[in-house]
């Protein structure tokens, strides 16, 4: 169909190739690019820089003619003196004016920023950082809890976005202004902006010694599938593994009070619990056990909790995925390879890479029995 010119108005011509030129321009932005490192023990690597009171991811700005993930391989080995590869995308970030908060005399036009999964260094790696004479004056690695307190407000969310879509292994997600457009559960809760459960004692494999009290029991509870149940408090995020203390009623049985537990809090009813490990308080005769346990239906809503009137949000995760949500220091490795054995003990396979998932409530069998 031949367009037409309505009546009244004059034909338009086409416009030429400076004039395209002009208009683009005229939308020009800036472009960054960052690396989101981690050292073994989920803390995440940021700089202390000379010309600004807040800390940084290692990054800048994107070079003439460069692209985003080369641009942050050469800001990696500037500043930290390492050679790296840029080739996982984690966010990017559309940052506007107004979010940036830049003085008028900067004349910000806006910035897309490119965050890239710059992996998780061991200490050997670590070893080997070397900070230029200028600029970096220091790094540090920090709790991701941390990172509002020592990066600017767009910064940290841009930061802590782009940790949630690492661990939520969903791909490159979208933001504005450091938030993204489309929240998962973990961006809804906002998980991480409130510090990890911590429990630095050390893992034990088999049963305590008699002589240690048992105050805590707790579980990774095993879908079909081979993901876990995680459990987030719905007003901060905080995670936790299902289960409890001991109470009268479990005759000094911790099967017992994990499956009361479970059933209390997370609405899910187990089978026959099988004991991992446990982990010993060094100050004290107190120790906590760890089981494994396959989950199954039932229909009853997870209790409220007592001080917030909501039950706690029920998350599956691969084993992998849930132990980033804590701050266990050393023992995470050891605790973790007793996991995958006791899975393979259920007859269980290894979870497949994949996004976390809320279980629906009421929890249904078939809301596990295939990726939600």
């Amino acid at each position: 169909m031949t367009p037409t010119t309505p009546p009244g108005e004059q034909p338009r011509r086409p416009m030429s190739d400076e004039e395209y030129a002009v208009l683009r321009a005229r939308a020009a932005l800036w472009a960054g690019a960052s690396a989101l490192i981690t050292n073994r023990l989920g803390k995440v690597l940021i700089q202390h820089v000379d010309y600004r009171d807040t800390c940084l991811l290692p990054g800048g700005c994107v070079d003439k003619g460069e692209s985003p993930a080369h641009a942050a391989a050469r800001e990696v080995m500037e500043e930290l003196g390492i050679v790296t590869v840029a080739d996982r995308g984690l966010a990017v970030d559309w940052v506007s004016a107004e979010g940036f908060g830049a003085r008028p005399s900067v004349r910000f036009p806006g910035e897309i920023v490119h965050v890239f999964d710059g992996g998780t260094w061991d200490e050997t790696r670590i070893a080997k950082i070397r900070l230029p004479d200028h600029e970096i004056t220091g790094i540090e690695f920090v709790e991701p809890a941390q990172l509002p307190d020592r990066l600017s407000p767009s910064d940290a969310r841009r930061a802590l976005s782009a940790l949630r879509a690492r661990i939520n292994a969903a791909g490159t997600v979208l933001l504005e202004n450091g938030l993204p457009i489309a929240p998962t559960i973990l961006d809804r809760l906002a998980v991480l902006r409130t510090a990890r459960t911590e429990l630095h004692y050390p893992w034990h494999e088999g049963p305590s010694p008699h002589e240690r009290t048992v105050t805590k029991v707790q579980g990774w509870l095993f879908a079909p599938d081979g993901r876990v149940l995680v459990l987030l408090e719905p007003e901060t995020g905080t995670a936790h593994l299902p289960g409890g203390v001991p109470e009268p009623q479990d005759q000094g049985n911790p099967a017992s009070a994990l499956c009361r537990e479970a059933a209390k809090h997370a609405a899910a009813l187990l089978r026959t619990p099988l004991l991992l490990g446990h982990l010993t308080n060094p100050r004290t005769r107190h120790t906590h056990l760890r089981y494994a346990a396959r989950f199954t239906d039932t229909g009853a809503p997870p209790a409220t909790g007592p001080n917030t009137g909501r039950s706690h949000t029920r998350i599956l995760a691969t084993p992998e995925q849930a132990t980033q949500l804590f701050d266990w220091g050393e023992q995470t490795t050891t605790q973790l390879a007793a996991v995958h054995r006791g899975r393979r003990r259920l007859g269980l396979p290894r979870a497949a890479p994949q996004p976390v998932t809320e279980l629906p409530r009421p929890y249904q069998q078939s809301a596990v029995a295939s990726p939600l």
